[in-house]
């Protein structure tokens, strides 16, 4: 299986988790690949600091018999982005590809309005690249901060709501249509019903490929769940409507949203209660995985592996789907301080 979205912390996040604990869990899974984020403290968006993590990945990868991939983390400058795309073509598949925030969270690497964006796609275009770009969807231009209530879980979903994510997408494909973008746009964390009806629109005459991630509690839990204070249901994008968490489900279900993606994000208390962004998700994969089993969903080895590997152009011949996924996501759900997908 693979999940190819994950924050595995480390470095000066020890206090979170270590890359080797991260990847301990994912073994324990099932999981055969992960795919590391590069909003790490620092961040990997530099050859030195790539290789460096790379090396800790792989050191924990023969620790765990799961293999490690690293996404390099682009900014707006030119020669910066031409630097990670060399480095995309000179490492793959240790380095996975490239990822874009299209709006500020955890790492402060946004890359903030249309014009920086098109700059982004125009150097990548310029550059040849023709991997995929994962891009984190929300515009900051349609936020509402002040509408935070710090504590209170739920109104996160009023600061960053579903039209921030969907302008956003809009946006992205927009800019790489204009711009002659060749790869495969990857919109992570799908959140949204009108996002995803967007991207079923928008595919139908894009010249390049658009796929989605979506994360198990986007397709599991509302923003209701996150009222419940020490869930700590806080990150981003946020949990949003029932009508959303029904869509992104049924999205999984006929294929419209290509894999599932935990976005793992593990968190101290202490942090969570400051309102830090993210949760703890490895294990939630194998939660969803029973409920999309026990929906009768057909395409279960494409969620879990299939899709991804094809789209990025690796192995998972390996990859075996566990028979009974919910057992394994109670064995896992202790090995972090809390379980959000448990009332």
């Amino acid at each position: 299986m693979i999940d190819p979205h994950v924050h595995l912390r480390d470095w000066g996040q020890k206090d979170k988790e270590t890359i080797l604990h991260g990847m301990s869990v994912a073994s324990k899974l099932g999981f055969s690949h992960l795919f590391d984020m590069p909003n790490t403290n620092p961040p990997c968006t530099d050859r030195d600091t790539i290789l460096s993590r790379l090396a800790d990945g792989g050191e924990a990868s023969e620790k765990t018999g799961v293999s490690y991939h690293l996404y390099a983390g682009i900014t707006s400058d030119s020669d910066q982005i031409a630097s990670m795309v060399s480095l995309f073509g000179e490492l793959f598949p240790l380095v996975i590809g490239l990822k874009m925030f299209a709006g500020q969270s955890t790492g402060n690497m946004g890359i903030i309005g249309k014009e920086n964006q098109r700059k982004v796609f125009r150097t990548l275009v310029e550059n040849n690249y023709r991997g995929v770009l994962a891009v984190h969807a929300e515009k900051e231009e349609l936020m509402r901060s002040e509408l935070f209530v710090p504590g209170r879980w739920e109104t996160h979903s009023l600061s960053r709501p579903a039209e921030a994510e969907t302008g956003s997408v809009s946006d992205l494909i927009d800019l790489a249509e204009e711009t002659g973008f060749s790869g495969t746009l990857h919109i992570c964390h799908v959140s949204a019903a009108s996002t995803i009806n967007l991207v079923r629109e928008r595919r139908k005459t894009a010249p390049f490929r658009i796929t989605m991630g979506a994360t198990p509690h986007h397709a599991l839990l509302t923003v209701a769940d996150a009222a419940e204070h020490d869930r700590y249901l806080k990150m981003n994008p946020p949990l949003r409507s029932e009508e959303d968490r029904k869509a992104v489900f049924d999205a999984l279900m006929d294929g419209t949203i290509d894999w599932a993606e935990s976005d793992h994000a593990p968190h101290t208390f202490a942090d969570k209660e400051k309102g830090a962004s993210g949760i703890p998700g490895l294990p939630g994969m194998l939660l969803l995985m029973s409920k999309l089993k026990a929906a009768g969903c057909g395409r279960l080895e494409e969620i879990f592996g299939q899709a991804a590997a094809k789209v990025f152009g690796i192995s998972d011949d390996d990859s075996i789907l566990p028979s009974d996924p919910y057992s394994l996501y109670e064995e896992c759900r202790s090995e972090y301080p809390w379980d959000p997908f448990s009332k």
